[in-house]
């Protein structure tokens, strides 16, 4: 769509259209502040990464960072700090996304630095061999964590085939021996305009930002969007249960159910079930969530003395993913027995449906906090192009409506069809105590 005419529901301009060479543009106008949130998101990540180069998208972000001819290494934070801004990038599943959060009056340095490593990043040989480094540095540094040895475990336990087996980081193997050209040809190949959007919200006008936005980026070369088939994960027959023993004093236990993508109908139903069941959640790769004090599990779990503390994950994801449940053992209880309790409470959901008050109340927190994490003009710039990246943005716009509308009969549904014990990997970290040598 050309203008700058679209009008959302909260009345806020929106723009939605795309350039010559295939980039996406999404433009908000919000004046409630001198600021500009600038996103740019890439359609890739470790979905579209294959055995033997993963980790690669994370590595190309790190290399994003490394300079251009125009903005050499070093001079892109004191340009960004000089001019009062902040900037930030992240990797995950389906994505990669590099942000800066400018005042509206410097937010041009912002687009040309964009444009610039859209086309012209350098992976200069020494800066591949120094970032090999720091990025296997931060792989053995979260193998010290219990959590992630744990995650990283499911996860593999539960895709075969499908590449969201491997973490986002990469397997330890890969990280040793990419090359810089393996880097290069990832970057030329999904770091294009054809495979980005480029999302805007702030204090600006639409159309003299868009001519801006097309000044900068519709001369980069548009290249065809890389068509990326992620194998089909066939379904799970049968629980899987994976142990992981290492350091530490604490117990971790982790139950992964395998869950719908983002834009699945069943989507919504399952947010609220996350609601009874763990509390509300934000749903942003970023967020965080309200206090779950008033959920199932924190009553069985914490107020019954069997975990310190209880969580569950549901992300938006192009594919099917996994919706997990999180549970720190305390020392005096064991992992099994926190099972058998969480066990007990996903039986008391399949078996009956949840009254209408306690889905009401999970459904006002859920809205809740969806609302309370999207209002802020960075927040807004986000949505513009995360909800792009499992759906659109449609899906945003929607949301409060779409789950407001959520039934006790929905919840019971999901429930039944998602939570059984076939359709999830049971994951424990059990700590061994070293002994002491004589």
């Amino acid at each position: 769509m050309n203008g700058c005419d679209r009008m959302s529901d909260s009345h806020q301009k929106v723009l939605q259209t795309r350039l010559s060479n295939g980039l996406e543009v999404r433009l908000k106008e919000i004046h409630t502040a001198p600021l500009i949130s600038n996103w740019i998101w890439y359609r890739v990540g470790s979905r579209n990464e294959r055995p033997g180069l993963t980790g690669i998208s994370h590595w190309v972000e790190h290399m994003q960072f490394k300079g251009t001819e125009e903005f050499p290494e070093g001079v892109l934070d004191r340009m960004i700090s000089r001019n009062g801004g902040i900037w930030n990038a992240f990797t995950h599943l389906d994505f990669t996304a590099f942000m800066e959060v400018m005042p509206a009056d410097q937010i041009d340095l912002a687009l040309r630095l964009e444009a610039d490593r859209m086309a012209n990043s350098l992976f200069k040989p020494e800066e591949v061999n120094s970032e090999r480094t720091v990025i296997i540095s931060e792989r053995q540094g979260q193998e010290n964590q219990p959590t992630f040895r744990l995650a990283e475990k499911v996860k593999a336990a539960a895709y075969q085939l499908h590449p969201y087996h491997h973490e986002v980081i990469g397997e330890m193997a890969d990280l040793k021996r990419i090359t810089r050209d393996n880097l290069y040809a990832h970057y030329r190949s999904y770091y294009v305009p054809s495979n980005a959007i480029l999302a805007l919200a702030g204090d600006f006008e639409c159309q003299a930002m868009l001519d801006r936005i097309r000044e900068l980026y519709e001369p980069l070369t548009s290249r065809p969007k890389m068509d990326f088939l992620a194998q089909i994960e066939p379904p799970q027959q049968r629980e899987r249960r994976v142990t992981v023993n290492g350091p530490g004093e604490t117990s971790y236990l982790e139950v992964a159910y395998h869950a719908p993508r983002g834009s699945d109908p069943d989507f919504m139903a399952l947010t609220v079930l996350d609601s009874v069941l763990t509390g509300a959640s934000g749903l942003r790769v970023m967020g965080g969530g309200l206090s779950n004090k008033t959920s199932r599990l924190y009553h069985a779990l914490v107020e019954g003395e069997i975990a310190a503390a209880v969580s569950g994950s549901l992300s938006t994801t192009v594919d099917p993913y996994l919706y997990g449940i999180w549970v720190t053992v305390r020392p005096d209880q064991t992992p099994e027995k926190a099972l058998d309790v969480l066990d007990g409470e996903i039986s008391r959901l399949i078996d009956r449906p949840v009254a209408a008050e306690e889905v009401a109340k999970s459904i006002k927190q859920a809205r809740a906090l969806f609302a309370y994490g999207s209002e802020s003009i960075t927040n807004q710039a986000f949505w513009l192009g995360y909800s792009e990246m499992f759906a659109d943005y449609s899906w945003f716009e929607e949301y409060l409506d779409r789950i407001a509308e959520i039934s006790p009969e929905d919840v019971h549904a999901v429930a039944q069809k998602y939570l059984n014990p076939a359709n999830r990997v049971v994951g424990i970290y059990q700590p061994v105590t070293e002994k002491a040598h004589v």
